[in-house]
């Protein structure tokens, strides 16, 4: 018994020794423990993971989009973003419908055609403030006005709307049309014919090769939607609104940061579609700026949208009858996640 309860003892003597020595290194390292915890709850907050569907494939367009992701602007407020290319059989808009991705680019007449089709989305900023969409045609032809195109052949995608206004707005009942396939062989061979075109990409591609251009702006005709905006469902906005104003805080800071530095971006616009050469993302880069911080944006802020810009373009679309119904301008767009300036 003696023997029993002096081992009792030695045992009370070890266990105390082993809490005075485990509390003796807990005050030590309270500093580091402390440290280490907060790390451990930091590093098991996850981001919030969503989707970008591009309005085609990746282009200095998405400048602000690849720096956001590039410089952790992304990152730094919460979001885990993927990025997915858009292409000619891509619509975004159906893609954010569906809920397979939270957030996307279109042009803004594509956004009030698809509220007529019964798809409520709504506009949270617009990249480019005007429309680089042009008319391309030979040096020399002397085309000064868009009836200047009578006599000739024209090649435009069906169904495009900016072609729809010029023929209600102007008599080009002496235009051969032909549908645009993207390539331009056709255009070159024909020297008085003219062709739809970005003036921030085709004419610089031409020039490579050796066929020099002109163009004249669409934007002169009056129909002018805002070129690519980002937009998201109507109901993720109203049920997402920390997420969304994440997103789009990231998004215009992401083009603020590419206005100094596109260079850098350039080249992982580059790595992620190589079918560009640097040179060709320098130009549309340079092409591009008044576009994107022009305009009411050079006032305003880039992102800006107004109220009256939109109204014009719901007006101009319904007088060509691409609209069944009128809705309220307010339900197609809002300024309230961007930056107030």
């Amino acid at each position: 018994m003696m023997i029993t309860l002096k081992r009792l003892n030695k045992m009370k003597m070890l266990v105390v020794s082993v809490l005075v020595v485990m509390l003796l290194a807990a005050c030590g390292g309270e500093d580091s423990i402390g440290e280490s915890t907060i790390e451990g709850e930091a590093d098991s907050v996850s981001s919030e993971a969503v989707k970008l569907v591009l309005n085609w494939f990746p282009k200095s367009q998405h400048g602000g989009v690849y720096a956001a992701q590039e410089e952790g602007i992304f990152a730094e407020h919460g979001l885990d973003v993927e990025i997915e290319a858009g292409g000619p059989q891509v619509s975004s808009m159906q893609i954010i419908a569906s809920g397979n991705a939270q957030f996307g680019l279109a042009h803004a007449d594509q956004i009030v055609i698809a509220r007529n089709e019964g798809i409520e989305l709504v506009t949270l900023a617009a990249a480019m403030q005007n429309s680089p969409a042009a008319l391309m045609f030979h040096e020399g032809e002397e085309i000064n006005d868009f009836e200047d195109m009578n006599g000739r052949t024209a090649y435009i995608q069906p169904g495009i709307p900016y072609w729809e206004y010029l023929t209600s707005k102007y008599d080009l009942s002496g235009v051969t049309e032909m549908g645009y396939t993207g390539q331009h062989v056709n255009f070159i061979e024909d020297l008085e014919s003219v062709s739809q075109a970005f003036v921030t990409s085709e004419p610089f591609f031409l020039n490579k090769e050796g066929v020099a251009t002109e163009t004249m702006l669409v934007s002169e005709s009056g129909f002018d939607p805002y070129n690519v905006v980002l937009f998201a469902s109507k109901d993720y906005v109203e049920d997402n609104k920390e997420t969304v104003q994440k997103f789009v805080t990231s998004f215009v800071e992401g083009w603020n940061f590419y206005k100094d530095s596109p260079d850098e971006i350039n080249e992982v616009i580059h790595k992620a579609n190589p079918d560009l050469a640097l040179e060709d993302l320098e130009f549309e880069t340079n092409a591009q700026e008044d576009f994107v911080y022009g305009g009411d944006a050079a006032e305003h802020g880039f992102g800006y949208m107004s109220e009256e810009r939109w109204q014009t373009l719901i007006d101009q679309l319904l007088e060509l009858g691409l609209l069944e119904n009128e809705f309220e301008v307010n339900d197609i767009f809002t300024t309230e996640f961007l930056p107030s300036n």
